[in-house]
């Protein structure tokens, strides 16, 4: 180990290593947090200057990231900046920028390579750069390690490269960032000890693997065993609703067996950064080996679907009381794509409206942790969230529930509801509670 890697360990190994986190979202800022509780001086790289003016005010753009917490960050030593020159400052440089599919399905690291070149001007010997986003098997060491290596860094010997891949599970109040284990694979026995050295004094587990492959790999199984699961119930959700059976009744009876079964819940679509992209960064990256995933393709089209299956629900119940989707007035509950958080990334509730818009509806939406529609790529909607009244309900036509708050007030909802459609099993069945 030369000098500049011995440097780096005595200071990652002692905590005095200074953090950069490249990218301030759902997953970084929480990181970042976690870092500055352990006393670890924190640099925020982000290109929105929104983000990073807000967070040097000390205040917060993620709901459960309370603006107490930002400002004790700040005061234990938090700088936020959009400024990639002083990447020379930092010790350890810990990516967290989103790994999105382009229009045709198809991995998109625009965002990562966006940034690696935006750091490279001002890496350094002695630095050690990890990378969170999700990718495919063999993305740190073709598209980051040849970087680094085009600069005279070659991992190993004058600067360390690591993947570790994040696990952040927003609105699960067990799991925060410093419980959750965290997998970590080295481009060299040398990378991944200093990659342990640093993420020891956040994570209280970590799980050393043999390689970024095999870090990256665990990532996409992970997020694809939920994916499969998931398009596996919903697909039952179908068959047990043209057969008349309530599939929740037949999921909570099925639960009680106490070994070889586990619940996964149905609703209108995958959401979130995670499960609905991940298992195509494998798809796509198999057929390099000639390897066809026909599982995997299979549970990605009937998720898919699902924001079909709501609106075909919709235009059926609403034909049964004499009216079509086109010129009704359709108020969809909840906009993140779970319930209790703020996130909406890839929400299939937005889906839903973008369909039941297409088709003529006027739309609105509830979400006491959305208050505004936020900006989308690919979605457009000037709509504020509507508080959820018996007066406000009486204007509606049809109401989809499509994310389960448990804010959301049920009992108002079946007494002044005309027509309910329910993707989350979430309220009794009766003639105007229509199963989706």
């Amino acid at each position: 180990m030369n000098e500049a890697l011995t440097r780096l360990r005595q200071k990652t190994t002692s905590g005095s290593a200074i953090i950069g986190i490249y990218g301030l979202g759902y997953v970084g800022l929480p990181l970042a947090l976690r870092f500055c509780e352990v006393g670890m001086k924190v640099i925020g790289f982000d290109i929105d200057s929104q983000k990073v003016d807000t967070l040097n005010a000390g205040q917060s753009y993620i709901e459960r990231l309370t603006p107490r917490r930002i400002q004790l960050a700040l005061a234990q030593g938090l700088e936020a900046t959009t400024d990639y020159a002083r990447t020379d400052e930092v010790d350890a440089l810990i990516i967290c920028v989103p790994t999105p599919l382009d229009n045709h399905r198809e991995p998109d690291l625009s965002f990562v390579i966006r940034t690696v070149e935006a750091i490279l001007p001002h890496f350094r010997p002695g630095q050690l750069l990890s990378l969170e986003s999700t990718a495919w098997p063999g993305t740190t060491d073709e598209v980051l390690a040849p970087r680094l290596e085009a600069k005279g860094f070659v991992p190993g010997h004058i600067c360390a490269l690591v993947f570790s891949p994040e696990r952040e599970d927003p609105g699960n109040p067990d799991y925060g960032t410093q419980d959750i284990p965290k997998v970590i694979g080295g481009m060299t026995p040398t990378c991944l000890e200093l990659g342990q050295a640093l993420y020891q004094h956040a994570i209280r587990t970590l799980v050393p693997v043999s390689s970024t492959r095999t870090a990256e790999m665990t990532k996409l199984l992970e997020n694809i065993h939920r994916a499969v699961n998931i398009g596996l119930v919903n697909e039952m959700k179908i068959v047990a609703d043209k057969m008349g059976i309530d599939i929740h009744e037949v999921i909570h009876a099925a639960a009680t067996k106490p070994f070889g079964f586990t619940p996964y819940r149905p609703g209108p679509g995958l959401g979130g950064h995670c499960i609905p992209i991940d298992p195509f960064y494998l798809t796509w990256k198999a057929k390099e080996y000639g390897i066809n995933t026909r599982f995997i393709e299979l549970a990605g089209e009937i998720n898919h679907y699902m924001p079909h299956w709501v609106v075909q629900k919709v235009a059926d119940a609403l034909n049964e009381q004499g009216r079509a989707i086109k010129g009704s007035r359709i108020l969809v509950l909840g906009l993140a794509y779970k319930k209790n958080i703020d996130d909406t990334r890839e929400s299939p509730a937005v889906e839903v409206m973008d369909l039941l818009q297409a088709k003529g509806a006027h739309i609105d939406y509830s979400d006491p942790h959305v208050p505004v529609f936020p900006r989308k790529r690919d979605y457009r909607f000037d709509l504020q969230s509507v508080p959820l009244t018996a007066q406000s309900l009486a204007g509606y036509d049809c109401v989809v529930l499509a994310t389960d708050h448990d804010q959301f007030d049920y009992e108002l909802l079946q007494h002044q509801a005309c027509l309910i459609v329910d993707t989350r099993g979430r309220l009794p069945r009766n003639a105007r509670v229509i199963a989706a």
